[in-house]
């Protein structure tokens, strides 16, 4: 054993076998990594599933792989923080363990995103199936934004419970999130119909309870209550007003007046006591006429976000990288766009050692292609603008393992013709 020993050290110290300092080298890439401060090109080393260095022309030979990144952008993993993947098969379901909710690794990898949150699609009920189900069983890192409704986001011709305040119990909600810190990052409220604030009330009071942010689905009666009411008066600094650019003007007022077209004056009072403003495009939460005036006015979003199901995925929003590339088109410089779906949703959830690539944190990473062309950017009213810019997933690697590879850039060629 000693001779072993001994003939192994002289391997090493002879050069014929190296220790590699890095798993993975990603070289010549433009980083963009907001928190840092980063935006140029750099190179990032990868080592145990962390991030062990970010530097300017790193050794190649200090990498057991190395893969050429030259001509696109590196930067955190995409953070998506309203979307619905609690997938089942209940008849009713909807978006709690129904039909519409789906799976979530078939549709975040691919786009770049490596963490999605689940926006209200289990209650307290629900919960532990959804755990079961759909966190433990995905390699999608996938959070929860409990719906105060105990059942969740079940279809309402199966059950009257999101529209029944006695199945909203703040103490009850309050004690699940504080079971699964891990897990569950906030609370939700969603299609609540009546004309009322209590659902409002209920969700920020178990939000209070727990020490989390709550994001509001507003809207959906008649009348409509007051969208000033909600955002001066009812949520708290760090609470997010989800569907920002939506214009269902029967049952939620909007935040662009639609006869003057301009951006409705405590809208950016909310934004400066701190609301948290979300995309939440959705199949019917995004339209040009809210969203131009807002972004000329300056209210681009803090966070980008998908609202993915069934509908929305197969209508105007498609997928997150389609939702970042509209905001690129409506003039959100690059850097800004990256940090709204990155580190700034990171913030937002308060999983901080997320959506950076600081030296020694989890290695989610992405890299995408920044195409330019001539592109087509509907809404939900089938209203377009065309933008000459889209981005495009060539790589997601999460905890530094790859898990979609769009060319190929990280197997080498072994055909020929």
């Amino acid at each position: 054993m000693m001779r072993l020993i001994v003939f192994i050290s002289a391997l090493f110290l002879s050069g014929y076998v190296t220790a590699q300092d890095y798993d993975l080298l990603l070289k010549g890439g433009h980083v963009i990594d907001p928190k840092n401060r980063i935006n140029r090109v750099i190179d990032v080393a990868i080592k145990d599933g962390k991030i062990a260095a970010v530097a300017p022309k790193i050794d190649a030979k200090k990498a057991a792989e190395v893969v050429d990144v030259s001509g696109l952008y590196v930067m955190p993993g995409l953070i998506d923080i309203h979307g619905h993947v609690f997938a089942g098969t209940a008849a009713f379901g909807a978006l709690s363990n129904g039909f519409s909710s789906l799976s979530p690794d078939g549709f975040t990898f691919r786009v770049g995103v490596t963490t999605i949150v689940d926006a209200g699609g289990p209650g307290g009920k629900e919960f532990l199936v959804f755990k079961r189900n759909i966190i433990d069983r995905s390699r999608t890192r996938v959070l929860s934004f409990l719906n105060i409704s105990r059942a969740g986001m079940y279809g309402d011709e199966y059950s009257d419970e999101q529209q029944n305040v006695n199945y909203m119990d703040p103490k009850v909600a309050a004690e699940m999130a504080l079971q699964h810190k891990e897990h569950i990052v906030g609370f939700k409220v969603a299609h609540f119909h009546k004309p009322d604030f209590v659902a409002v009330d209920r969700v920020v009071e178990a939000g209070k309870l727990a020490g989390l942010p709550v994001m509001i689905d507003f809207g959906g009666s008649k009348p409509r209550l007051s969208l000033e009411e909600l955002l001066m008066r009812k949520l708290r600094p760090g609470d997010i007003f989800t569907h920002t650019y939506g214009e269902l003007l029967e049952t939620k007022e909007s935040i662009v007046d639609v006869e003057t077209k301009t951006l409705k004056p405590y809208v950016l009072a909310a934004r400066e006591r701190g609301i948290i403003f979300d995309v939440g495009h959705g199949g019917g939460s995004f339209r040009y006429t809210q969203a131009l005036p807002a972004t000329k006015a300056g209210l681009f979003p803090h966070t980008i976000s998908t609202d993915l199901h069934t509908g929305s995925m197969n209508g105007a929003m498609k997928d997150m990288l389609n939702v970042m590339s509209k905001f690129l088109a409506l003039g959100m410089p690059l850097e800004d766009v990256i940090q709204a779906s990155t580190w700034k949703p990171a913030q937002v959830i308060n999983r901080t050692e997320l959506g950076h690539l600081s030296v020694g944190a989890i290695a989610d990473v992405t890299v995408l292609n920044l195409r330019k062309g001539k592109f087509g950017f509907f809404d939900v009213n089938r209203d377009k603008m065309v933008g000459t810019q889209k981005l495009e997933c060539e790589l997601t690697l999460k905890d530094g393992k790859p898990v979609y590879d769009t060319n190929g850039i990280m197997i080498p060629t072994a055909l020929t013709k």
